[in-house]
Formats: C-alpha cells, structure tokens, sequence
C-alpha cells in the first residue's frame, strides 16, 4: 500500500458512506483511479466490506460482556462451529493464556445473560468453564487500523 491507499482507507473508515467524488478529491485523484483503488483494496482483503454500525441499547441489548472459555482439548471444532452458529456471541478470539477463547455477548438484561449463561454457553460443546465480565460503560469502542498502520 501507498500513500495514497492508506488515505484511502483512513477516509472510508472514518466514513464508509463518502462518495467516490469526494473521496477522490481528497486523495487528490480522479473518480475511475480511486474506485479501481478501492476495488483492489477489497480484492486483496484490505477493505473486508461496509457496514452500518448499530448501538445495541438502541436494539435493545443493554448488557455486553466478554466471556473467557475454557474448553475440553479434542473440542475445538466443534466448540467453533457452535460459536459461530450462536446468535447472541458477535465475536469469538481464540487466546493465549488461562483461557482457551474470549467471546463477546450482548444481552437484553442481567436475566437474559443468566439464562444465555447457565442453558446455552455452558452447554456449546466441550465448555469445562468460562469467566463473564460485564461491561458497565463502554469508553472507546472502535480505534483506527488505519492510522495504526501508518504508525508501524
């Protein structure tokens, strides 16, 4: 990546609704090159898509918490496959530590991240135990990879 990709990408993340005129004007290209820019950046897997981003107390999930997984040794791919198939885990890391995985939770409330708890994560596959830690107040949510990068 260039210069100019790196302006790219710090643009988009920043605003991933911004036209391509105004995108290529601030790069200081024209409207074909920035788009041929852009679609390199996704082919390559820089760029992995566009999303809206939601408040989930808005959607009414007012509870977020990470939970720490640990898990039987042969069950991983089937621990995986759960996770990914489980609608209230949004994000699943494997780890380093005293911890196999670190899942990410949203809730309704305190009572749905009990019964989330105690009938369905505790039963995914080969789960001997987990840690949840409930987020109480979220103070950044999102940094910038593209400025990270730039940074290296």
């Amino acid at each position: 990546m260039d210069r100019i990709d790196h302006k790219i990408v710090a643009l988009l993340e920043r605003d991933g609704r911004i036209s391509f005129a105004d995108l290529a004007e601030q790069v200081g290209l024209s409207k074909t090159p920035c788009w041929n820019r852009v679609q390199r950046l996704r082919e390559t897997g820089v760029i992995a898509g566009f999303t809206a981003q939601l408040d989930p107390a808005s959607l009414g999930l007012g509870v977020q918490c990470y939970i720490s997984v640990t898990i039987g040794f042969d069950a991983h791919a089937d621990f995986e496959a759960a996770v990914c198939e489980h609608r209230a885990i949004t994000e699943c890391h494997t780890t380093a530590g005293s911890s196999d995985y670190l899942l990410r939770v949203y809730a309704a409330s305190v009572e749905h991240l009990d019964e989330l708890l105690r009938h369905e994560i505790s039963k995914l596959p080969g789960v001997q135990s987990s840690e949840t830690t409930i987020c109480l107040k979220t103070i950044k949510a999102s940094g910038s990879l593209a400025d990270l990068s730039t940074a290296l």
